[in-house]
């Protein structure tokens, strides 16, 4: 071959490899809330927490929406971030429909998620 062809198939090469960098986000990756038809999600169960540890919140079990149905997702420790208050998922009914939001850290404690809220920071708000 010669270097003229070596290089075509390279750069070739490289637009192929190139073309996964560019791709846009799946549906899945910028879901932060479920909607389902069915009924209320089961009550929940009931958990042994473990005794507290330091630099870690507890997030307690919960029931997810998975392949047509309710799951049982038992609690974890998860790792503190200073300054932030750790809001649990929890299960809303909305005009006949429940909705699941996911678990989630809320820098002012107002219980608004942060990239929807006009002033995340505000020192003075209850």
């Amino acid at each position: 071959m010669n270097k003229l062809a070596k290089i075509t198939m390279a750069a070739g090469a490289a637009a192929l490899l190139s073309v996964g960098a560019f791709t846009v986000p799946t549906a899945a990756q910028a879901q932060p809330v479920i909607n389902v038809q069915f009924g209320p999600p089961p009550p929940p169960r009931v958990e042994r927490v473990p005794p507290p540890r330091r630099g870690y919140v507890w997030a307690p079990g919960h029931w997810e929406w998975r392949r047509g149905g309710h799951v049982w997702v038992p609690g974890v420790w998860v790792k503190a971030r200073p300054g932030y208050a750790y809001r649990p998922p929890e299960w809303r009914e909305r005009d006949g429909r429940w909705e699941y939001n996911r678990g989630r850290w809320d820098r002012d404690r107002d219980g608004v998620p942060n990239r929807y809220d006009r002033n995340p920071n505000n020192p003075y708000r209850n």
